[in-house]
């Protein structure tokens, strides 16, 4: 593997731990200039990104590139192309039998990333609905379920859904001006866009619109003024038949600090959820993965993927490329031996950072609740349900007694944790809203 190839398969990882945004922003137009005596030397546009990935990155880099070279001890940012091999044209990344790596090919109108397709998108029972409504809207796009509101836990496909959406009906609409864009980057635009006064002008490029795919709008929680703006954007548009997408890792009705109008335009067009995938599909996800970086592992190695990466497709996906690294450096693929010992570090459970008061944080945030309303004597219904699934959580994730968990609770009886831990356990069996819910905070409560 040479300096390309071991940085492309860096990226490739990488890619996969942080946010689009972000890897455009810092990862753009860096390359490995060369390695020399376990010293690697890396390529980077201007001072600012040099000093972000030293600070914020370098972890990161060096615990990716030194498990695909362990002779690696030492990382160096080197500003501009100074030295060592210039490698030219970023745009050309793996080709032919190599791995495919195209974000940077973002179309820079639209900000759809091409890669995204329904091709390649894997549909099994835990997305079905989603994935219907996202067909019915690629072909009558405005029409029918507008806005479209599609939730569900980190790394469950929701992206890759709504790019698709997007990619089809360029295809398919010529005519018809499309944007995505994440929550996060729309909060930017309006900042800037009152910092220079510059409101009215950013109004009217979403007006011209036509279909609008907003990503990760939980974020918008508490920024009050962004809201607004949003506010007055989704009306213009949908008065205007425009479709309006929208993702989100929740639900509108637990979205904390979302005003009652906005959750109300939400709720008023099609709410569907992307659920955890079952292990068939999981294994046909690997395949099909595999399949379009044109290499193929053993039945038992994606087997054993499935069975340890249950809830997140980008962890999934992230195994995969470890694999794929390892099988360009050695020209041979890994055994089942060598697959745990490459997964090592993916499949350790993150358990040990959870702890009580994060996980009766977590569940407060996630209700809109305060963590001291949970912990009162309150007799409200929604600050009593977030409470007992509190002590559910604890009773089941971090092995709590149940005298233990009543103490935490300003000393309420251990009887009365039983009973919690009862009633949610029972209400799970027939509550797949429940469900979902206490599987989105269980995801957050072990997310780095």
């Amino acid at each position: 593997m040479n300096e390309e190839e071991l940085w492309q398969a860096v990226l490739a990882q990488i890619q996969l731990n942080i946010s689009p945004a972000n890897f455009s922003t810092w990862f753009k137009n860096t390359s490995i200039l060369k390695i020399n005596e376990g010293e690697v030397f890396i390529s980077v546009p201007n001072f600012f990104a040099k000093e972000w990935l030293e600070k914020k990155y370098n972890k990161m880099i060096f615990q990716i590139i030194h498990t695909l070279n362990e002779e690696i001890k030492t990382i160096k940012y080197i500003v501009g192309k100074q030295e060592g091999k210039i490698i030219n044209n970023k745009e050309e990344f793996f080709n032919n039998n190599q791995l495919e790596f195209i974000e940077f090919k973002i179309d820079r109108e639209t900000n759809l990333n091409p890669k995204y397709n329904f091709n390649n998108f894997i549909v099994g029972p835990f997305n079905e609905l989603p994935y219907a409504a996202a067909q019915a809207v690629v072909n009558n796009p405005g029409s029918v379920y507008n806005p479209l509101f599609i939730y569900g836990g980190v790394g469950l496909g929701k992206t890759h859904l709504l790019q698709a959406i997007g990619n089809t009906i360029v295809k398919n609409f010529n005519d018809k001006k499309i944007k995505y864009i994440p929550a996060e980057k729309f909060t930017s635009n309006v900042i800037t866009a009152i910092r220079n006064q510059e409101m009215e002008s950013l109004k009217t490029q979403y007006r011209q619109i036509d279909v609008l795919i907003i990503d990760d709008i939980q974020f918008l929680a508490g920024k009050e003024k962004t809201q607004e703006e949003f506010f007055h954007i989704f009306n213009n548009l949908y008065e205007k038949n425009k479709q309006i997408i929208i993702s989100s890792d929740r639900p509108p009705k637990v979205i904390p600090s979302l005003t009652e109008r906005l959750r109300s335009r939400f709720e008023g067009g099609m709410l569907t959820d992307i659920n955890t995938p079952d292990f068939e599909t999981r294994v046909a996800i690997l395949k099909s993965k595999a399949k379009e970086k044109m290499v193929d592992f053993s039945d038992e190695i994606y087997h054993y993927i499935a069975n340890n990466i249950q809830k997140n497709i980008r962890e999934l996906e992230g195994c995969l490329n470890k694999l794929i690294a390892y099988q360009k450096l050695n020209n041979t693929p890994p055994t089942i031996e060598i697959t745990k010992s490459l997964l090592e570090n993916f499949l350790i459970t993150p358990k040990k950072t959870a702890n009580p008061r994060k996980l009766i944080q977590i569940v407060a945030d996630f209700y809109d609740l305060k963590e001291r309303d949970i912990l009162s004597n309150s007799r409200k219904k929604e600050i009593v349900s977030a409470r007992q699934i509190a002590m559910y959580l604890l009773r089941k994730e971090l092995k709590y007694s149940f005298p233990t968990i009543g103490r935490k609770f300003k000393g309420k009886d251990h009887s009365t944790a039983i009973y919690a831990c009862e009633k949610i356990e029972k209400e799970l069996e027939n509550n797949s809203k429940l469900v979902e819910e206490i599987n989105n905070i269980k995801q957050k409560l072990y997310d780095y």
